[in-house]
């Protein structure tokens, strides 16, 4: 797909909870999420840099605007799921020359660590109460 075909490119991008759904449009590198700007969305909670680590990785910064809908999850669950959305748009808009740098930099596979379950009898997931020997 070249870009006169389509005139944007589309990535979903996830991580624990939380799941980004990322629009690149031609435009000079502005990146807004959920209608607010990158600074409004998250403040100092995550690394900005980190979100917009595969358009550093890729040469590609200022070239694409981002419109970015994210749900779910806490500041650093969604910075993760919006990296990964990020790099997969990438990745359609330009498959031979991004795949090898974004897969060099991890950026295209799914962080697979979820929050484990609670299991009965214990107060967390693994915390077991305090042994009482009498």
């Amino acid at each position: 797909m070249s870009a006169a075909a389509t005139s944007f490119f589309y990535g979903t991008g996830r991580r624990k909870t939380s799941i980004a759904r990322v629009r690149l449009l031609q435009g000079e590198g502005e990146i807004v999420v959920n209608g607010r700007s990158l600074e409004e969305h998250f403040g100092n909670a995550v690394d900005l840099a980190d979100i917009t680590m595969p358009f550093k990785v890729t040469n590609t910064e200022g070239r694409y605007n981002a419109m970015i809908k994210v749900e779910g999850g806490g500041h650093h669950g969604q910075a993760g799921a919006i990296r990964h959305g990020i790099a997969r748009a990438l990745l359609q808009s330009d498959p031979e020359g991004a795949r090898l740098p974004l897969r060099q930099a991890g950026f295209l596979s799914r962080d697979p660590r979820m929050k484990e379950r609670k299991k009965y009898g214990l107060k967390r997931a693994r915390k077991a109460p305090q042994y009482t020997k009498r």
